[in-house]
């Protein structure tokens, strides 16, 4: 057992803790006190205790990470999150997998935000600070795993519980307390998968962001620095609006790539727990631009960063309070921290309602009139859009939390939530996404004053005729007849044009000014991307058969579902496609090996190479053991075309814990369109297989025979000394017979054993999967120099698959790489702009 690593773990969460707590109370004393030395004195205090919490939080990573990689697994977050099988890439994404590992996670980018504030603002560092730290605090708390001794009362949970305090009701460990297991559970095999490594640790980078300006924007109406706070937070937004939109990204490919549902948003709830704060972190950011150009808009600025703030925290509670229920696939499930969620919540929402609403009439003002052909009356509108475009999704996804309350004030009527999220959501959304659009385009020709109407329209004419002559020339080619969904890919090609016509005039003259031009043209691309590939996504596997696959499924799935018999070519979507069997996926490289080319072991992870393999860039010879993963199964598909080919491994897991058939899509992506394919039903490994009555002939070394209308040819037959494991002793005798096949697409090895043991005859046959033929080495024939052969056949190895288009998805990815540019440009600009000021003395 492995004390001292979990204790140290422990001293370090504790220490993380209460130093966050003295930095806060540093720096509000170095904030309030106006003796200067004292001040200077307190500002240091501050500072130690944040770097000592800030060190403790890498104590806390590297302590759990050594539980993890080591295999630790009499702690209960390695043994729950992690196995000795996973690669070095996988134990990395298990850190953040639990609960505990992900509040670990958004800690430390606090912590290293939190030292980069120290480094570069010492103007704003102890205001802000303070509010930082307390924040850190409270997130500390999550982790702690103390409990309050008399009220029984347990504050945060922590990763370094030993497996048997976590499951101490378990008979093992009451009879044997010091009891580890062997091996972990392992990683969900949904997120064993490369975004995992990546797509956390960007997602909670910019939850972390988003506490920068809000601590400046609490410390500005604290200091009644009302307006001073803009600038330095300004850099800070941009950036976490960069962030976070591309963590959420990350999110939705991962999900296109892994997950079957169709596509890469489903409007999950945790999904449009994140959706909505960031929505209005781009709202804040185009009011505080406003701001910082008019000085309009101060108001719904403070208002909209404290609003992305609190947003983060509700969307941290209905995450992981467990109030979600089975409404969500990403929720964790509640491990006792509704309570201290919800507390966290409410007081920064409480704290931050109370500052706002005694300085509200001292917050300075406008009483002039926004003109319609201002640009800050344009910005002003389309903030207002995005807050209603969240507001929206924030209705729907809060309805489990108000049947909670209504449930808790003893209404037994409950709302319900939308039965198709998809449709409910899109419907209002789209038309919300076409005047985002507009309001891209046009905002962009407006300066910070009024601008002549003629000079407008003259300015709008050539963008604004573009995008409708190249919209209605594709809905006629692409027969776009919705009306929504022409509208907004109208809305995307006036938003391009628009704004391409600005970058032009920006890049010859201030390139540095091109951000928004940039970022905007990705919003028009994204907007055209999802309108193709979410609203013309098609189904492409029809069953023209006129058979059912099954009358066990319904009538969609036979018509929408196309069932493959291995090595009989189909038609699909212009290609000829092929099922060519199934595959196992080596562990620690790439490849793919057929599983009629391995024998299998008690292990399933462990299978022995029948022949000499070459997989990807690696030999095996033969009998040399492969490490797979044997919990997935691929199903090899070729689609041909002329003389080219492309391949497809879509892969499926049975999992009954899981809900039985896992599936992963594999996607063949090509100019215009993904064909985006998952498998939907496969052979029950469980299942026993109907074969054939035994058909038995006498062959000879190098005799072809035939097997299923397959030649084969008995190679050789060579007496062994170990079955699988089993030492046989000196009047045991076993032999195996090599046979090799020859299929469609290549050669298969066979090689069943006849065995005699203890007096006792025993036979091993051996199937090759991919031909649907079982060989059995009946008996053996010195006399004649013949062997005995059994072949039983079964009905062909079959798969149904799923295929659908996703035309013009490569102008989605396209689109969001773009909006990341221009964020990155806009934010180089402002933190350019707040080094200057720095050098003047002035943050």
């Amino acid at each position: 057992m492995h004390y001292f690593i979990g204790d140290l773990g422990h001293l370090f969460v504790i220490t993380s803790f209460i130093s966050a707590l003295i930095a806060s109370f540093a720096y509000l004393k170095a904030t309030t006190v106006l003796d200067l030395v004292k001040q200077e004195a307190w500002r240091s205090n501050g500072k130690v205790s944040f770097y000592l919490h800030a060190a403790s939080v890498l104590g806390i990573c590297v302590t759990l990470f050594v539980i993890i990689s080591n295999h630790y697994f009499e702690y209960h977050y390695a043994y729950n999150y992690s196995d000795k099988k996973l690669p070095t890439y996988y134990l990395i994404s298990t850190f953040w997998n639990g609960q505990e590992g992900s509040f670990l996670l958004w800690m430390f980018w606090h912590a290293v935000l939190g030292i980069i504030i120290i480094l570069t603002n010492k103007f704003w560092e102890a205001p802000v600070m303070t509010v930082f730290s307390l924040v850190q605090a409270f997130l500390a708390s999550m982790i702690l795993g103390v409990v309050i001794p008399g009220l029984e009362f347990k504050i945060g949970s922590s990763p370094f519980i030993l497996l048997r305090e976590a499951m101490h009701d378990a008979p093992i460990f009451k009879a044997q307390p010091e009891f580890i297991p062997k091996d972990g559970q392992g990683l969900n095999p949904l997120l064993q998968n490369y975004w995992m490594v990546i797509h956390p640790p960007t997602l909670f980078l910019g939850f972390a962001l988003t506490v920068v300006p809000f601590s400046y924007c609490i410390a500005g109406l604290w200091l009644k620095k009302y307006s001073d706070w803009i600038r330095p937070a300004l850099p800070w937004t941009l950036i976490g609006c960069g962030v976070l939109g591309l963590g959420i990204l990350m999110g939705g490919y991962w999900a296109y790539e892994t997950l079957n549902f169709g596509g890469y948003w489903n409007w999950d709830p945790v999904e449009n727990a994140v959706y909505v704060p960031w929505l209005i972190l781009v709202a804040s950011l185009h009011t505080m631009i406003t701001y910082k150009n008019s000085e309009t808009a101060l108001k719904a600025s403070i208002i909209l960063v404290i609003s992305v703030f609190i947003g983060i925290l509700y969307s941290t509670f209905l995450t992981r309070s467990g109030i979600l229920g089975e409404s969500s696939v990403h929720s964790f499930t509640d491990l006792g921290l509704s309570g201290q969620l919800l507390m966290y919540l409410l007081v920064f929402l409480i704290g931050s309602i109370v500052i706002s609403a005694i300085r509200w009439k001292q917050i300075p003002f406008t009483e002039k009139e926004a003109s319609t052909y201002s640009r800050e009356f344009w910005i002003f509108i389309g903030a207002t859009t995005l807050c209603l475009m969240g507001f929206q999704v924030l209705a729907g996804t809060s309805i489990p939390v108000v049947n909670t309350i209504l449930s808790n004030l003893g209404f037994e009527k409950k709302l319900a939530p939308p039965t198709d999220a998809v449709a409910f959501y899109s419907k209002f959304q789209i038309w919300f996404a076409i005047a985002v659009g507009i309001l891209s385009a046009v905002g962009q020709f407006f300066w910070w004053k009024k601008i002549d109407r003629k000079v407008l329209m003259n300015q709008l004419f050539i963008p604004a005729t573009a995008a409708l002559l190249v919209s209605l020339l594709a809905v006629n080619i692409f027969k776009v007849f919705n009306l929504s969904y022409a509208l907004m890919m109208l809305a995307g090609f006036f938003t391009v044009f628009a704004n391409a016509k600005i970058l032009f005039g920006l890049l010859k003259s201030s390139p540095s000014l091109s951000g928004g031009a940039i970022a905007h043209i990705g919003v028009g691309l994204m907007l055209i991307g999802v309108m193709f590939s979410a609203g013309y996504s098609r189904v492409v596997s029809l069953n023209n058969t006129g058979l059912q696959i099954s009358k066990e499924f319904s009538e969609e799935f036979n018509r929408d579902n196309l069932l493959l018999f291995i090595h009989e070519p189909r038609t699909m979507w212009g290609f000829e496609i092929e099922y060519l069997g199934e595959r196992l996926e080596p562990r620690y490289h790439s490849g793919f090996i057929r599983t009629s080319d391995v024998h299998e072991t008690e292990d399933q992870n462990l299978v022995v190479a029948k022949r000499e393999l070459k997989v990807g860039s690696k030999k095996y010879n033969q009998n040399d053991t492969i490490v797979v993963q044997g919990e997935n199964t691929f199903f090899e598909i070729e689609l041909r075309k002329g003389d080219k080919k492309y391949k497809l491994f879509p892969r499926a897991q049975i999992n009954p814990e899981m809900g039985g058939l896992l599936a992963s899509p594999d996607i063949y992506r090509a100019v215009t369109a993904d064909l985006y394919t998952h498998v939907s039903s496969v052979m029950d490994p469980s299942e026993e297989a109907e074969w054939s009555k035994l058909e038995e002939m006498k062959v000879k070394q190098a005799q072809e025979f035939f097997a299923n209308d397959y030649v084969g040819i008995l190679e050789s037959v060579d007496r062994i000394y170990n079955v699988f494991g089993l030492e046989l002793g000196d009047q045991d005798v076993a032999v195996k017979a090599r046979v090799r096949i020859q299929g469609e697409k290549g050669d298969y090895i066979a090689e069943p054993i006849f065995l005699i043991r203890d007096k006792m005859v025993g036979r091993i046959p051996d199937e090759i999967s991919d031909l649907g033929v079982r060989i059995t080495l009946m008996n053996i024939h010195p006399e004649t120099n013949e062997f005995s052969l059994g072949i039983n056949t079964r009905q062909k190895d079959w798969v149904v698959i799923k295929a659908m288009e996703k035309p013009f998805i490569n102008v989605l990815w396209i689109g969001t790489l773009v909006l990341m540019v221009g964020f990155g440009v806009a934010a180089t600009r402002r933190i350019r702009e707040f080094k200057k000021m720095k050098a003047k003395g002035l943050e």
